[in-house]
């Protein structure tokens, strides 16, 4: 089966679809907010879950160290999030152009 070389992708204009006419850029910054408040849940959650860990470690090295373990991955992977949305708004603002 050969590919029909003027095949158009299809467009979503006057569908009502949000993100119809809108670049990548603009995708990634109407979801942004959403995927930063997700973060925060899931910190939140695995905070508690390392801490429930150790509270119920009754002295098991073994168990302490993993509640020692989820917290420091939530917290490391919160870290990362928050600081690579900084970078970019970092470079943004250095190199005048608009990423998200």
């Amino acid at each position: 089966m050969a590919l029909n070389s003027t095949a158009k992708l299809p467009t979503y204009a006057g569908t009502g679809f949000k993100f119809s006419n809108a670049s990548l850029g603009d995708i990634v910054s109407q979801l942004l907010p959403y995927v930063l408040v997700f973060a925060g849940l899931a910190l939140f959650a695995m905070l508690v879950l390392g801490g429930i860990t150790l509270m119920t470690a009754a002295g098991d090295p073994a168990k302490s160290k993993d509640g020692y373990g989820k917290i420091s991955s939530a917290l490391i992977g919160f870290l990362i999030i928050f600081v690579s949305y900084f970078v970019t708004q970092l470079v943004e603002v250095i190199l005048g152009i608009k990423i998200l």
